[in-house]
């Protein structure tokens, strides 16, 4: 009989009012890269923080190597050499990168902090799995990529042999996931156990060696990767086939919805402008996607759009109104809505329910605020009833159940779905199917499309290719904080896209 690194047995885990994890048995071999997947909600990051010690389950049991473990809380969990980075990174923003990496395990000299003999451990990690970062760097002034090495760094230098990562690539851009693909593989082959949650089809089939599947907390089965298909491991999770091609008809574009000319947003980082000089338009019934690789400027100009940064220089319209120097709420009234590309920072009170969540932008209007200024809470209910049905957005609690227990996938579809709902102009939708699952893409692009298809301006921004190349009517490419090309998708291919978003060519847009 096989031994394995990790066996969890007949995991129960109950929530108010949601099972989250249905007598789930997984189990790691020494070695091995294994992927959890699964739709939102149906249970992965539950499983995952059950092992990791976050929360204590009902039933069942974890075994290591062969033993019966009871682990209580992470530190019991780091004990017995098992480290997790989570979907949201677990780090201090304002300090370094060396002091979150030592924080918790500190090595101490005649009671002082031995900084010089950490610094010398974490650059030896470092060197050897290829994972380089800043160690003097403020985790603030750094990317997420380079906060997700930091992370990883954290787990190996705390000698942890079972490595969960949660959702790693949610936040990465094609370049970053490629070279965290190697680090794993890497890792795997000194006799690292890995368990990795993506909802990513492709990256699944490339790095695991097997896969297990949750559906709505129940285990559907565990499947050796080289002997599936992506196809078939999208069947398991949804229960259905699932397309990956976008239906939509052949764009037809009309009345000018946003015109942006030669608009100037500064960086916070650098002197020199972030978003410089760009025009552009978008039009009724079209899918304008700004492409790129992160970090040239996408962020600031979505931030200058919507209200969220000054703009320094330049013009922003919304059909025939000038909205440059306007506050966000008056935006958002005259028909402008936004899915932020931060769904914590920007998109979400955590700490508040759902249902609030959903009337953020809308609870003055008469049908959720009375004449005497009080919230009209059977209202408010009855609405955010209809759009968690309507959007299937899954929560323990339904209406009542705070943001922060949530899914990061169920997060973002009711952010997508209080957004559509306002029926906007212009909809700005910047990284809209970020750790979606398939089922859930599917459905943002149809809503996308329909949203075209209305006859209102769609501006997409994606780090996504592949969404880029399916979703988008015209693609324009950013690159250093220009508008460096403008392509029909039907006409270019993803290799010319990808030299102007590197900056080895650009077209003159005068």
């Amino acid at each position: 009989m096989e031994q394995y690194a990790v066996e969890m047995l007949h995991i129960t885990k109950r929530f108010p009012g949601i099972i989250a994890n249905d007598d789930i048995t997984l189990q790691l071999k020494k070695g091995e890269i294994h992927a959890l997947l699964g739709e939102n909600g149906a249970g992965k990051s539950t499983l995952m923080s059950v092992l990791f010690g976050l929360y204590q389950p009902e039933a069942g049991e974890i075994h290591m190597d062969g033993r019966k473990v009871e682990i209580r809380n992470p530190n019991d969990a780091n004990a017995l050499g098992i480290g997790m980075v989570h979907q949201h990174f677990k780090l201090v923003e304002c300090f370094t990168v060396l002091d979150n990496i030592i924080l918790g395990v500190e090595p101490c000299k005649h009671g002082f902090l031995n900084k010089a003999q950490a610094r010398e451990k974490v650059q030896a990690i470092s060197d050897r799995y290829g994972l380089h970062v800043d160690l003097d760097a403020k985790v603030e002034d750094i990317t997420v990529g380079m906060q997700q090495r930091t992370e990883i760094l954290k787990m190996l230098y705390r000698e942890n042999e079972i490595l969960i990562f949660d959702e790693p690539t949610a936040v990465l851009t094609p370049q970053e996931i490629a070279e965290l693909m190697q680090i794993m593989r890497n890792l795997a082959a000194e006799g690292k156990s890995i368990l990795f949650i993506s909802h990513k089809l492709a990256e699944i089939m490339e790095v695991s060696h097997r896969c297990t599947v949750l559906r709505k907390g129940k285990y559907i089965g565990t499947v050796s990767t080289a002997q599936t298909s992506s196809q078939e491991l999208s069947r398991m999770m949804v229960g259905r086939d699932v397309k990956a091609v976008v239906d939509k008809e052949q764009a037809s574009a009309g009345e000018l919805i946003l015109d942006v000319r030669d608009i100037c947003v500064a960086s916070r980082h650098h002197k020199k402008n972030a978003v410089n000089h760009v025009s552009f338009q978008v039009h009724g019934g079209e899918i304008v996607c700004i492409a790129g690789i992160d970090g040239n400027g996408q962020t600031e100009l979505v931030y200058g759009l919507s209200g969220l940064e000054p703009v320094q220089s330049g013009s922003v319209r919304l059909r025939d109104r000038d909205i440059t120097k306007m506050p966000i709420r008056k935006r958002s009234i005259l028909g402008m809505s936004h899915i932020p590309e931060d769904r914590h920072k920007h998109g979400l009170v955590l700490d508040y329910s759902l249902e609030d969540n959903l009337i953020l932008q809308r609870y003055f209007e008469p049908e959720f605020t009375g004449k005497t200024g009080f919230l009209r809470r059977k209202n408010i209910r009855a609405y955010a009833d209809r759009l968690i049905a309507s959007n299937d957005i899954r929560s323990g609690q339904g209406a009542i159940t705070k943001a922060r227990s949530m899914s990061g996938g169920n997060q973002q579809k009711a952010i997508i779905a209080r957004e559509i709902d306002k029926n906007p102009e212009l909809l700005i939708a910047v990284q809209p199917t970020r750790g979606l699952d398939v089922g859930a893409i599917e459905y943002v692009h149809k809503q996308l499309v329909a949203q075209r298809d209305a006859g209102k301006g769609v501006l997409l921004v994606s780090l996504e290719l592949d969404e880029v190349m399916n979703v988008s009517d015209r693609i324009l490419v950013m690159f250093e904080g220009e508008i460096v090309g403008e392509f029909d998708p039907a006409a270019v291919t993803v290799e010319e896209l990808g030299l102007y978003m590197a900056g080895a060519k650009r077209e003159d847009r005068q």
